[in-house]
């Protein structure tokens, strides 16, 4: 099995509706290190994750962080392992449109 290490995802939140970071590629496992989610506001929002197993319809059991309060001009860095298979969704949402930005980290796993 070959591991790629790298940037899974990267979004400017230009909405408050949830926005899909990451969607795991077919033939594909990853395991998503670490997650940092960035206000470049000078005023406080809030965030949400969520993620979503074979891609399905967003639903209150797919949320791993719901309305988590974020500092102005602050970041939070979460370090998490979470596994993920083909079609998998991470997806997220913040409480203000143009202020946050969120990357994921972690490894691609694929067969040889």
């Amino acid at each position: 099995m070959a591991q790629s290490y790298k940037t899974l995802g990267q979004v400017d939140l230009t909405t408050t509706s949830l926005t899909d970071v990451y969607t795991v590629p077919a033939a594909t496992e990853s395991v998503v290190s670490t997650i940092v989610i960035a206000n470049r506001s000078a005023t406080a929002t809030t965030y949400s994750i969520a993620v979503r197993t074979e891609g399905d319809a967003i639903s209150n059991k797919h949320y791993i962080a719901s309305g988590v309060a974020l500092g102005a001009n602050n970041s939070t860095t979460l370090t998490l392992g979470i596994t993920v298979e083909a079609t998998d969704v991470i997806s997220v949402s913040a409480g203000d449109a143009n202020a946050v930005s969120v990357n994921l980290f972690g490894a691609e796993i694929t067969a040889a």
